[in-house]
Formats: C-alpha cells, structure tokens, sequence
C-alpha cells in the first residue's frame, strides 16, 4: 500500500500520491463515466487516500463523477477548489467543443469570483454537486498573475479586501473543512498569500520537478517555517518527463509546446536515467517527495492502466548514486532534498 503522510495543520493524513481527477472532466478528450468510475476505484483500492478535484475540471463533470464513487467512502481525504462560479449558459447544448482543456457536454460557463460571497457559495455549490457532506481541504485555484495578467492585483484583493480569505477561516473555525491553502501553478502568489492568510497547505503544480527547483529559495522555506503542508501537482510539467523527448510527436511542456532548452535539459535528465536504468517518470514522481515540506504529488490519471504504471513507479527502488549523481552534474539544484533508499 502506498504510504500516508500527515498534513499536521489539518490533522489529516494523505497518500504520498495522490489523485487528481481533471481526467474525470474529460480533460482533452472524452471517457465514459464507466472509465471515469473504473479509474477512481483502481487508484482507492490501491491505496491513494487523497482525492483532488475542481468546478473547473469538465465545468462540474469531475465533481459529478468524484463524488458519485466516493460517496459512500469514509476513509477519503477530499479536496477543491473555490475562485470559479459555474453559470448555467443555454448556447451550450450537448458536445460544445473543447473549452479550456475540457470536452465536457454540461452546460456550464466559468466565472471568477474570490469575495467572501463567492468563496461561500462555490463551496456550497461543490457539496452539491459532489453529493457529500464534507469536503477537507479547500484551495484558492489559479489566482496568480500566470492567469489573471493584469487583472490579477483585482483578484487577489477579492481574496484580501472582499473577504476571500476570511470565508475560508470562517469555514475552517467552524469545522466544514479540515484546511485550506492556495492551489497555482506559480511559487510567488503562494508566497503573497501567506503573508495574508494563515493557510494550512498550498498546492504548487509544476513548480517543484526535475526541471524547476525555484521554490526552494523563498517558497518551501518558508513553508516549513509555518509547518505548511505542500502537495505537489504537474510533477510532469506538462507530459515531457514523463514521456521524455525520443518518443515522437509533440514535447509537451507547462501546457504548451516545449522549448529548445527544456527538450535539451530532459535529454540530459534521459541519459543520466539510462545509466542507471531508472525511467525517466519514476525519478520526476519520487524526487519532490523528498522535501520536507512535501505530503502527497498528484498526477491526473485518466485509466486503471495509469493507476497501476503510477504505483509501480512510486514503487521503483532508486539508488542513492543516482540522484547524487544528478546534483554532482547539475541537473538538479545544489540544495535539493533527494530521495534517500527504501
């Protein structure tokens, strides 16, 4: 069974790999609610705990699906997110297209919405449509200036001014959730919010992989310092080190085509992997594991085939010569915690 780790804020404990279901909103492309049913008990039975989702994901559809399988589990760590409000939109009729990402058919437009107002009802509208009682960890999603460009300091001040923040202490102080942080794709904004909020843990995709090891100057430091739990998204980026760069067809990299340095830096990354025989995707999901900070990576996985690849690779024994030799070449930051044998 895959090990738990303890968010010590929230006083819960999580998988050290988690599930991210953006799948289950047909992230895309499209899967039946059977694939999407299929796909949840795999990865419960294999021991991931810790279920993540979003309105965002599928505008619904993966909390629709998430909750009609969890729904009479006890045992799940549950969280979403809040900043998206779903509006019923009657020009969406059936199949409407891929919209941000997601081929889902409901009928539901996004918008954002950070006040104390919106914060309350998207948790509101996520029980409902999650069909549970309790959710146990709620996250701020996408605000950051990756997102929001110039409307971001608006936003942000939603979160700050219009209550945003305070609605999720309210909710906390009251015990209808466990804990609540930011979920980014950017260390900054997660840094911004907690010098404003007393958040419990932060969900940082794609900022903490083989590749981009920032987060360890100001971010993570300062995490530990507030015994903030992380949960680590993307650890992919994206799909390159995952796949690595001789498979063919497109280098997928931070949700858009790869550039020249990256597919260089992974090539590198490869044949250090080589040497040791180790896959590329089994070094990028266990080596954020190894700070500290860190509770639980979640990977979207969107087949029992994905669920089973993923607990073999967390699984992989990694020797220690490996990764000292990834710093000694420096392809992965002086200061980076690096996995120890299991």
């Amino acid at each position: 069974m895959i090990r738990r780790r303890i968010i010590p804020r929230a006083k819960i404990e999580v998988s050290e790999i988690g599930f991210g279901a953006a799948p289950l909103g047909n992230l895309y492309h499209p899967i039946t609610d059977h694939d999407a049913k299929t796909t949840l008990e795999r990865a419960l039975a294999a021991g991931m705990n810790y279920v993540d989702t979003a309105p965002h994901y599928g505008h619904g559809l993966s909390e629709r699906r998430t909750g009609d399988t969890l729904r009479a589990r006890q045992d799940i760590v549950l969280s979403t997110k809040v900043g998206r409000l779903l509006r019923a939109d009657p020009a969406l009729r059936g199949d409407a297209g891929e919209r941000e990402g997601f081929r889902s058919p409901l009928p539901f437009a996004r918008y954002y919405d950070y006040t104390y107002s919106g914060v309350l009802r998207s948790y509101e509208d996520s029980l409902q449509r999650l069909g549970v009682a309790r959710i146990d960890l709620l996250y701020v999603h996408d605000i950051g200036a990756r997102t929001h460009g110039a409307d971001n300091a608006r936003y942000f001040e939603q979160l700050t001014e219009g209550g945003g923040f305070k609605a999720l202490e309210r909710l906390r102080d009251e015990g209808a959730i466990a804990g609540f942080g930011v979920g980014a794709n950017e260390w900054q904004v997660g840094l911004e919010a907690l010098l404003h909020a007393d958040c419990d843990v932060m969900l940082l995709a794609g900022r903490y992989t083989l590749l981009e090891q920032e987060a360890l100057q100001q971010f993570l430091p300062l995490c530990l310092d507030r015994q903030v739990s992380v949960i680590i998204g993307g650890a992919y980026n994206s799909g390159i080190l995952a796949t690595g760069t001789a498979q063919g067809g497109p280098l997928r990299y931070d949700y858009g085509d790869a550039p020249a340095d990256i597919v260089a830096r992974v090539a590198r990354l490869e044949a250090h992997c080589r040497e040791f025989d180790v896959p590329l995707a089994a070094a990028a999901l266990q080596f954020p594991l190894a700070h500290p900070a860190v509770a639980s990576v979640l990977l979207g996985l969107g087949s029992p085939e994905q669920v089973e690849e993923t607990v073999n690779l967390h699984a992989l024994r990694i020797p220690s010569q490996f990764w000292t030799g990834l710093r000694d070449a420096g392809l992965i930051a002086e200061d980076a915690p690096i996995p120890t044998d299991r």
